[in-house]
């Protein structure tokens, strides 16, 4: 356990003392260099934008979330995590869909998020939109720079919020990217923040540290394969998150993890003897919130050799089902690791986010790779540009 909030259980693994010291010095030095990005996940970061400023839109009940990739993916995981205590409406637009239907006279507000100001998906949408819903209000979070984005903003009139420059999209979501629109659905940014207890936490950077060492191994072994099985529906946008964040960070030079998100108990009837019996290349993290009230079964309908699912709620069930593939797991000698969340919170987020970031910039460091670009996306965009011209 590295908090209250998250029982983390890491790989079984053999110790490699070489790689671990390793592992620390390259997380201090990393602590340093990427001291602007790290200060985003901490509670003393200054946002580009006043509480005063967004406090006119607090009152708005449903918002347009505009954005690819980074720019939307970790307010989506944030909005699902956390739907519990959110009383007001996100419509995410993450994606070129061949119809968008808008209400026409309703009034919302349209936030639109692309660091670049030229995403030519986000752009796209947004002008549907607009086109639909002529009196909403707009906010873009963009680059303090010349683009299209900024362009259009200002001849709407619209609010621009600046994106800071140095901060990546898919390392975007407790800066402005995500925390304002976690404001706007009235979540408390500060308590996402925990970053700084985090690192201060031995038991924490050891856990991480060993972690990272055991999945840098089975890299090196020909495991490429990072598989979440997922057995909390409110989570699979977390890990497409993190699906981004690994895919994006580490795919370069030939090497990289492909990251798998597969749903649990229902993948139990179609991938689990794969995953049991099939190639050896892969490891895998198990996924599970506890303790939450879900259905109960009805007592009545249930004999013979389901008397046992008696007095049993679905999150009793679930859990189960969990326990029993981690035992056949541990069985057949399969490397996993497990988070068992313990409370739905905005701080627990924080810690998942934190957790993930530094792992993945670690992976990097070992792997030689730049965790912070991506330059063959380009490529793709620089083709579509000219098959539209």
């Amino acid at each position: 356990m590295f908090s209250k909030n998250i029982v983390f259980k890491n790989f079984k693994l053999k110790k490699n003392i070489n790689d671990q010291k390793k592992l620390k010095k390259i997380l201090k030095k990393e602590l340093f260099l990427s001291s602007d990005l790290f200060n985003s996940f901490t509670k003393k970061y200054n946002y580009s934008f006043t509480k005063k400023k967004i406090q006119k839109y607090r009152n708005y009940e449903t918002i347009n979330l505009i954005g690819m990739g980074g720019s939307i993916l970790g307010t989506e995981a944030i909005y699902d995590f956390l739907r519990f205590k959110i009383k007001k409406k996100i419509k995410f637009f993450n994606n070129l869909k061949k119809q968008i239907k808008l209400e026409p006279n309703k009034k919302n507000i349209n936030l639109i998020i692309s660091k670049s100001g030229n995403t030519l998906e986000t752009i796209s949408n947004f002008n549907l939109i607009l086109k639909s819903q002529k009196k909403n209000k707009n906010i873009v979070i963009t680059e303090n720079k010349t683009s299209f984005l900024t362009s259009l903003a200002n001849k709407l009139k619209a609010e621009i919020i600046e994106h800071k420059n140095f901060i990546g999209g898919r390392y975007s979501v407790l800066s402005e990217v995500g925390m304002l629109p976690a404001q706007l659905i009235g979540l408390n940014d500060k308590k996402f923040k925990k970053f700084n207890d985090l690192i201060k936490n031995n038991t924490f950077i050891n856990e991480l540290i060993n972690n990272v060492s055991f999945i840098f191994k089975c890299i090196s072994d020909g495991k490429k394969n990072s598989v979440i099985l997922n057995y909390d529906e409110s989570s699979e946008n977390l890990f497409r998150w993190y699906q981004q964040l690994t895919a994006e960070s580490l795919g370069k030079k030939n090497k990289g993890i492909f990251p798998i998100i597969s749903s649990m108990p229902k993948d139990n009837h179609s991938l689990l003897q794969l995953y049991l019996d099939g190639p050896k290349n892969n490891f895998f993290t198990f996924f599970d919130v506890v303790n939450e009230k879900t259905n109960k079964l009805e007592n009545v309908n249930l004999f013979n050799k389901f008397s046992n699912l008696k007095n049993k709620n679905l999150s009793q069930i679930i859990q189960a089902q969990r326990k029993a593939t981690e035992t056949v797991f541990r069985r057949k000698k399969i490397p996993f690791r497990s988070f068992e969340v313990k409370k739905r919170s905005e701080e627990t987020m924080g810690e998942l986010f934190s957790f993930f970031v530094l792992e993945t910039i670690l992976l990097g460091r070992m792997m030689k790779v730049n965790p912070f670009d991506q330059p063959s996306v380009e490529l793709i965009k620089t083709e579509t540009s000219k098959i539209l011209n």
